[in-house]
């Protein structure tokens, strides 16, 4: 008797890539076997049944809306927002969801922009997005430092736009982290990219200000980014492997909401890659920082900073959860190893920087019942689309030229690209005073200073970097300097 997969399929057994390893067994027991043991020997190589988890209805969790809405267009927000909480709340392993007062709508779906998923168990890479770690960071200087000699230095040492920088060897990303980057799976050979893009800022609403702290009269440097190209490849890399590992057992989601499970060997290596993505990020902020502070000569007093796009490891009466942060600011005590206690919320360009106190109690917002969940905004977020956004100028009968000569009226407001993006100025955002009241009507985090604006780089118009005589020039000046300091 010749066993083929036909007859596995006369058994009763589904076919798969295990039939070629199940029939090669089964016809060495052949000719010594009966047909009962032969089936009970090919039952060893077939898989195990795929678990399909089904979803999870809205109203079996906890779902906290920390927002006003009073005109038209902020109530159509909203109701585009809790659509895509519809969504996620389907996620088998999505425990509770906040909204915070600058939520937007995601327009392909998932998480929110302005919003908190604490999931159980499980890292969701859709959910902390390409921009993983998107953070800001402050270095404070004395009262009597220039303020223009800051922006002056940000202009020539920072770098904004797509890509990586013309030159890399001024800022170097250090060697122990890039060994690091080496040793992990999903961050091998990506130590070229983190070197390229060190020292880059990005473009969108990202941003070098400088301000005046309001209780000290201390200027403060404040720089507004993300992890650039080694965190946009590892959330690519992440995306596909959640779909390798739970798309089958969730089949009805998208992409960007299936998930890593924490207890496996991947979940922990990607949660490990995350903390390395984090500590460059990190450094590549303060390394702007410094190369700024040794070109004007002037000493820090203090820096912090802290991530508003990231995932939080939370531990809660023997459970292990990750709050997914898609633009929220943390609000509880250790949720880094490295906090100061205070954290950054900026707003506009043209409006203050709050900095908050984070509440004392480590588990805050872990019952779920309180409705932050430990969190609170990033910033103000957005009522339209960039293209809407120009169109409601062009109604009202405001022009570009208009709006910047306003701005830059009252503060050194600059585009790194040489062309202003009116989409990244505040007419863009959400009203900053209003998100203030919220933050505070909802007890969302403690207020206790200021920076008052001066001026702010942020990248202009994307299309200008083009301008490759521009990058040229940049990169003779820099080459020059260093020869001149050796």
């Amino acid at each position: 008797m010749k066993i083929t997969g036909n007859t596995l399929i006369e058994w009763g057994f589904k076919p798969g890539a295990w039939f070629k390893d199940a029939i090669t067994a089964a016809n060495n027991l052949a000719r010594s076997a009966t047909e009962t043991e032969i089936i009970a020997e090919v039952k060893k190589f077939e898989p195990a049944p795929i678990q399909i988890y089904p979803p999870q209805n809205l109203s079996s969790m906890p779902v906290h809306y920390n927002i006003d809405t009073e005109t038209d267009y902020e109530i159509d927000n909203l109701a585009k927002v809790k659509q895509n909480i519809a969504e996620i709340a389907q996620v088998p392993v999505v425990r509770a969801i906040s909204v915070m007062p600058d939520a937007c709508p995601q327009g392909g779906g998932g998480i929110p922009v302005g919003s908190v998923a604490v999931v159980e168990n499980a890292i969701i890479p859709g959910m902390h997005s390409a921009d993983i770690c998107c953070s800001v960071a402050m270095t404070v200087f004395p009262s009597d430092t220039d303020p223009k000699r800051l922006l002056d230095a940000g202009m020539n040492l920072s770098h904004f736009g797509k890509g990586g920088r013309p030159y890399s060897h001024d800022m170097q990303v250090s060697t122990d982290l890039l060994d690091e980057f080496e040793r992990n799976p999903y961050l091998s050979n990506k130590g070229g990219v983190a070197q390229k893009h060190f020292g880059t800022q990005g473009d969108g609403n990202h941003f070098f200000f400088v301000g005046r702290i309001e209780s000290t009269g201390q200027i403060a440097l404040v720089t507004h980014h993300g992890s650039r190209k080694p965190g946009a490849m590892l959330y690519n890399v992440g995306v596909d492997l959640a779909q390798k590992m739970t798309g089958q057992n969730a089949p009805y989601l998208k992409k960007h909401n299936l998930w890593i499970p924490y207890d496996t060997e991947e979940g922990q290596n990607y949660w490990e890659a995350l903390q390395l993505i984090r500590r460059w990020t990190k450094a590549n902020h303060f390394a702007i920082h410094n190369a700024v502070a040794k070109d004007i000569g002037a000493k820090d007093k203090d820096r912090y900073w802290n991530e508003h796009n990231f995932v939080f490891k939370r531990e809660y009466k023997g459970k292990t959860y990750f709050a997914h942060a898609k633009g929220a600011t943390p609000a509880y005590m250790g949720f880094a190893p490295d906090m100061v206690g205070k954290t950054l919320i900026p707003l506009n360009m043209a409006s203050p920087i709050l900095i908050a106190e984070v509440h004392e109690d480590i588990d805050h917002g872990m019952n779920f019942s309180v409705p932050s969940l430990g969190f609170s905004p990033h910033g103000a977020g957005r009522n339209f689309s960039r293209t809407d956004f120009g169109k409601r100028l062009a109604e009202k009968g405001i022009s570009a030229k208009q709006m910047i000569a306003e701005i830059t009226e009252k503060y050194d407001v600059r585009a790194y690209s040489g062309k202003h993006d009116i989409s990244e100025f505040p007419e863009a955002y959400k009203n900053a005073d209003q998100i203030t009241k919220q933050i505070e009507k909802f007890g969302l985090t403690k207020i206790i200073d200021k920076i008052q604006p001066i001026g702010c780089i942020m990248a202009g118009h994307d299309e200008s970097w083009r301008d490759k005589k521009k990058e040229k020039k940049r990169q003779r000046q820099r080459e020059s300097e260093n020869d001149e300091s050796l």
